[in-house]
């Protein structure tokens, strides 16, 4: 017979051991483990336990992986394919080549500086294939919330941002909207932001990024400034963009697919990759843009791969994540 009596057993080990792996926290505290139980100190020799629940977690990963179907493919934009108003070397083609892929591409940025049409022109300027449409925004999300909470912002962003806020009504505003605002960040605008949250306004922040790569090095975020107002004003801002759940998932949402089925591409760990993986991706952390060394250790858990750019993370995803090799244009 095609099936022997060992055969059966080893399937029914695989196949068990499958959905431990698989459902992680509940076997283990099936048998009186944690799957954040400590495994010990620095320098200390791992114990029997520490091996096992770290090789459960390695065959988890691998499991995870094998088992997923990729139909999406999510980009960050600045510090992932360029700096300002220059490419990563080599991201225009590897573009090319993951388009040609069976797979969805959208592009996701928390970029706050500019609207997205003057992004989108930007750029198709470097020779990006791509479609305004195919970009989401956290100023998008953050229009939407404004839009569903009626609210009138007073807006701290780039002038050259203010055209995706186009219709609101801004006048005696009752909510503050902040994003990154160099011209804006001054006492004056901050005070005012500052005495309007005091009387009720909700604090609602773009995103809270720590930085963010320049040509001239990195530079301050608008996440110190938002965690500036929260401190003054014993408030919590609700944030719309990356890492935010929320945000990964409207990203999604018009793709058809579900977190399961979709790779996040990013150079911040915290917002791009950790917040994607949060959310149910795979994430892949490229060190270019504001990546540091050591980012990667930064989250849990850590990223799926950490590569050198983004042509590197479109060729894994071609050789493993897809199952076929492409060739090199």
């Amino acid at each position: 017979m095609a099936f022997t009596l060992y055969a059966l057993i080893q399937t029914a080990i695989l196949f068990t051991n499958a959905i431990a792996v698989l459902h992680e926290e509940r076997f283990l505290s099936k048998i009186g483990w944690g799957a954040e139980q400590s495994i010990g100190g620095f320098g200390d020799e791992p114990g029997i336990k520490a091996q096992l629940l770290n090789l459960i977690r390695s065959v988890r990963t691998v499991m995870r992986v094998a088992l997923r179907s990729l139909k999406a493919v999510l980009v960050d934009l600045s510090g992932t394919l360029h700096i300002e108003d220059a490419a990563v070397p080599g991201a225009q083609e590897a573009l090319t080549r993951l388009r040609q892929s069976p797979v969805a591409v959208k592009f996701v940025t928390n970029t706050t500086k500019e609207c997205k049409r003057t992004l989108f022109e930007r750029l198709r300027r470097l020779n990006f294939d791509l479609q305004e449409r195919e970009i989401f925004t956290s100023l998008t999300a953050a229009r939407n919330l404004l839009e569903q909470r009626a609210v009138r912002p007073l807006l701290l962003v780039e002038d050259s941002a203010r055209e995706d806020f186009t219709g609101l009504e801004t006048s005696d505003p009752n909510a503050v909207v902040i994003g990154l605002a160099p011209d804006h960040f001054n006492y004056q605008t901050l005070n005012k932001a500052f005495r309007l949250i005091l009387d009720g306004a909700p604090l609602i922040a773009i995103h809270k990024a720590r930085y963010y790569k320049r040509k001239d090095g990195l530079a301050l975020g608008p996440g110190p400034f938002v965690t500036g107002l929260e401190y003054a004003t014993d408030t919590q801002a609700t944030v719309v963009g990356k890492p935010e759940k929320a945000f990964f998932l409207e990203a999604l949402r018009d793709l058809n697919c579900s977190p399961e089925e979709a790779v996040m591409i990013g150079d911040d760990a915290r917002d791009d990759v950790g917040g994607a993986q949060n959310a149910g991706m795979l994430g892949i952390l490229v060190k270019t843009g504001k990546y540091r060394p050591g980012d990667e250790g930064k989250i849990n858990p850590p990223p799926h791969l950490t590569c050198d750019s983004f042509p590197d993370a479109v060729n894994h995803i071609l050789e493993h994540l897809l199952g076929s090799k492409q060739s090199e244009n």
